[in-house]
C-alpha cells in the first residue's frame, strides 16, 4: 500500500472506537489506509468498498494478511445499501468515508485527476462512463461555466468556459496538459500559490462522477445502516462536501434550525432524535500531520453515534 497516506488516521480510530466482533464498513477503500488500522486495532469484520477496480485489485494483499475478516466489493459507496445486502450484512457497527480521491489516482497521469503530469483527459473514478474530455468538448459554453461555477466555486468561470470554447474548435482538448494551459491562459497567478486549473480540476472530477449527490446518497443509507452504538465517521476535503455532512449530521441528530413559531409544525413535538453528534464542529488535522502530508491540509472530520435503530433498537 505504498504511496498512500490515510488522512487523519488517529482521528478516524478514535471517532471510530473498533472493537472486537463488530462489522465495519470502510466504503471508500482508496489505498486500503483505514482499512488497515481498523483490522490491526480490534478483532472485527471489515468490508471495503470502492468503485475503482485498481483499489480492489490492490487491497487483495490486504485481505491476504487478514483472512475471513476483510471482504472488498467493487461498488459505489452511494449503493453501499445494497451491495451489502447481496453478501447477507443489513447492521453495521461503524462506516468510516474519506471524500477526498485516492493518491494512486492523483499520481497516476493516465487517470487523468491531476495537470501534475501530462495525461488523457479522463477523471473517471470508475472507468466507465462519461469523461472530463466528454464535458469539456461537448458542454455549451453556459453549462460549462455553470458547473465550474457550481462545482469548484471558481469566480471566473465565464471566462474559462470561453475560452475552453475556443480552443476546442481548434482541435479536440484530449490532455489534462493542454486544458491547464487553456485555463492559465487567461487566468492572473494565484497569490496563494494555487494553480489557477486547480478548481476548475475540480469542478469536472465532482461532475464525471456525480460526487454530491453520491455523497448525499451514502449519508443516508449509512443513518439507516448504524446499529445502535454504531458511529459514522466522515472526512471531507471541500467546503461544498462539508457542507452536506455538516447539515445531514446536524438534522438527524436534532440540530436543524428551529421552526418558526407562527409555523403550524412548531406546534408539534418534534421525534427524538436518533443520533448524537460526536464531533461540536469539525475537527481538523494536526500541524505535524499537514507538515509531513500537505494534502491533509483541507481535511475536515465529522462524526456521529446511533441512539436507536429504525427498528427501535436502543443504544446499551
Amino acid at each position: 500500500m505504498t504511496g498512500h497516506i490515510p488522512v487523519m488516521l488517529r482521528e478516524v480510530l478514535a471517532q471510530l472506537a473498533p472493537r472486537d466482533g463488530g462489522i465495519y464498513l470502510d466504503g471508500t477503500f482508496g489505498g486500503g489506509g483505514y482499512a488497515a488500522a481498523i483490522l490491526e486495532t480490534s478483532g472485527c469484520t471489515l468490508w471495503g468498498i470502492d468503485r475503482d477496480p485498481d483499489a480492489i485489485a490492490r487491497g487483495a494483499a490486504l485481505a491476504e494478511r487478514f483472512p475471513g475478516r476483510l471482504h472488498l466489493i467493487q461498488g459505489q459507496f452511494g449503493e453501499m445499501m445494497a451491495l451489502l445486502a447481496d453478501s447477507g450484512v443489513s447492521l453495521l457497527d461503524g462506516i468510516v468515508l474519506d471524500l477526498g480521491i485516492s493518491s494512486f489516482q492523483i499520481d497516476d497521469p493516465a487517470r487523468g485527476f491531476s495537470f501534475r503530469g501530462d495525461g488523457p483527459l479522463d477523471m473517471r473514478m470508475g472507468k466507465q462512463g462519461t469523461t472530463a474530455a466528454d464535458l469539456v468538448n461537448a458542454l455549451p459554453e453556459r453549462d460549462l461555466a455553470d458547473v465550474l461555477y457550481e462545482l469548484g466555486e471558481e469566480r471566473a468561470s465565464r471566462r474559462i468556459a470561453r475560452a475552453i470554447v475556443a480552443a476546442r474548435a481548434e482541435a479536440p482538448i484530449e490532455t489534462t496538459g493542454r486544458l491547464a494551459s487553456i485555463i492559465r491562459s487567461v487566468m492572473p497567478k494565484d497569490r496563494s500559490g494555487i494553480d489557477p486549473a486547480t478548481r476548475s480540476f475540480q469542478a469536472l472530477r465532482i461532475k464525471v462522477n456525480d460526487e454530491l449527490q453520491e455523497v448525499e446518497r451514502a449519508l443516508a443509507q449509512a443513518a439507516d445502516l448504524l446499529a445502535p452504538g454504531g458511529r459514522l465517521v466522515v472526512v471531507s476535503f471541500h467546503s461544498l462536501e462539508d457542507r452536506i455532512v455538516k447539515r445531514f449530521m446536524g438534522d438527524i441528530a436534532g440540530r436543524a434550525p428551529g421552526l418558526s413559531r407562527h409555523d403550524p409544525r412548531s406546534l408539534t413535538d418534534a421525534p427524538p432524535a436518533r443520533f448524537r453528534l460526536l464531533t461540536g464542529k469539525a475537527l481538523r488535522p494536526r500541524d505535524d500531520e499537514t507538515s509531513a502530508n500537505p494534502r491533509a491540509r483541507s481535511a475536515r472530520l465529522r462524526a456521529i453515534e446511533c441512539i436507536a435503530h429504525t427498528d427501535g433498537r436502543i443504544a446499551a
